[in-house]
C-alpha cells in the first residue's frame, strides 16, 4: 500500500472526464493511507511580475507581502514533497496539455525546493517518488509525434526529480472509445500496487 498520493485531476470537466475516472480507478487500486487532492479545473494563477520577484527574493529575506505571494505554490510544492505517489489525470488538449496543468507546472518548479542549479546542471529534488498519467486522447495517439503532452509530463516530472513514471493510456478515444477505454482499465489493473 502506497502511504501518501496526491492526486491530481487536470481535466476542465468535472462530469463525463475519462482521465478523472481514470486517475480515481488508479487510486483506488493502489490504496493510500493518505491522499492529498488537487482539482486543477478550480483555476491556478498564472504566474506575474510580482510573483517571479518574490521568488526570486531570498527566503530570508522576503517580506509579508511576498510570502503572500508565494504562499499558495509553497503548499503546491509541500503536496508533492509529502506525496509517494503523484497520480495524475491529465487530458491532452490540442495535441499539448491542458493550460491549468501548465499553471500548475509553473507554481511547483521552484529552484531551492524542487529542483536545484549544479555545476553539472539541473538537478531534481524530489526524488523517490513515482508519478502515474492517466492520459486520454480524442484523435492524438499517446507517444505518437503529436503528442506534446506526455513526454513534456514525464520530462518535467522527472527536471523535479520524479523519474519513475507510468503512463496508463485511453487514447484516440474518438475512434474507439470503448476499446480505449477497455484497454486503459485493464493497464489499471495491472499496475504495481
Amino acid at each position: 500500500m502506497t502511504t501518501t498520493i496526491l492526486h491530481i485531476d487536470a481535466s476542465a470537466r468535472r462530469n463525463g472526464s475519462a482521465t478523472r475516472d481514470l486517475s480515481q480507478r488508479i487510486v483506488n487500486h493502489l490504496g493510500a493511507g493518505r491522499i492529498i487532492r488537487r482539482d486543477l479545473a478550480t483555476p491556478l494563477p498564472l504566474l506575474t511580475e510580482d510573483w517571479i520577484a518574490a521568488n526570486f527574493t531570498p527566503a530570508d529575506q522576503r517580506d509579508a507581502t511576498q510570502r503572500d505571494r508565494l504562499a499558495l505554490s509553497d503548499e503546491l510544492v509541500d503536496e508533492l514533497v509529502r506525496a509517494d505517489t503523484i497520480v495524475i489525470g491529465l487530458p491532452i488538449y490540442n495535441f499539448s496539455v491542458p493550460a491549468a496543468f501548465k499553471a500548475w507546472i509553473d507554481l511547483v518548479a521552484r529552484a531551492g525546493l524542487t529542483f536545484s542549479y549544479t555545476e553539472n546542471g539541473p538537478q531534481g529534488l524530489l526524488t523517490g517518488k513515482r508519478a502515474i498519467l492517466a492520459i486520454a486522447s480524442g484523435g492524438t495517439r499517446v507517444g505518437s509525434e503529436i503528442d506534446f503532452a506526455t513526454n513534456y509530463a514525464k520530462h518535467v516530472l522527472g527536471f523535479i526529480g520524479i523519474d519513475n513514471v507510468d503512463v496508463v493510456a485511453a487514447d484516440q478515444m474518438a475512434l474507439d472509445a470503448e476499446a480505449a477505454l477497455s484497454n486503459a482499465q485493464k493497464a489499471v489493473a495491472e499496475l504495481a500496487a
